[in-house]
């Protein structure tokens, strides 16, 4: 019989109801969730802002450059701009061993045919030409 108690008793103990915690939102009406994230962002913020104050002065001091290099090479750039259409049909940039930089076309372009000349047409083989 004492054998049949203890299982008994200990499978009542945790069928008993269990009360839950109570979690109400602090008094501001802000949630757990919104509080962390609020820290998160003031401790990255905290994080960047040497950063950015280091972004500022960089900018304060190349910016005179960088203006006076856009008023020189803007117009030239426009121009390259214009025959270059569409950047998408070109590959990256390739530095060959001799300096040079070259950039090809994805797909190369079909030769465009030359109308025939015939003042430009090469003698026959069979013909001689004095020298």
């Amino acid at each position: 019989m004492r054998q049949f108690f203890i299982p008994i008793a200990i499978a009542a103990s945790l069928a008993a109801p269990v009360h839950a915690q109570d979690l109400e939102a602090p008094s501001d009406g802000a949630s757990m969730i919104e509080d962390g994230a609020r820290m998160f962002f003031e401790g990255l913020l905290q994080e960047a802002r040497p950063a950015m104050r280091d972004m500022r002065e960089l900018a304060d001091r190349l910016g005179p450059q960088l203006r006076s290099f856009a008023e020189e090479m803007g117009p030239a750039l426009a121009d390259i701009l214009k025959d270059v259409e569409d950047l998408s049909v070109y590959a990256a940039p390739e530095k060959l061993p001799n300096g040079d930089i070259i950039i090809r076309r994805k797909e190369p372009l079909e030769p465009v045919p030359q109308p025939e000349r015939p003042d430009l047409l090469a003698p026959d083989t069979g013909d001689e030409i004095e020298i």
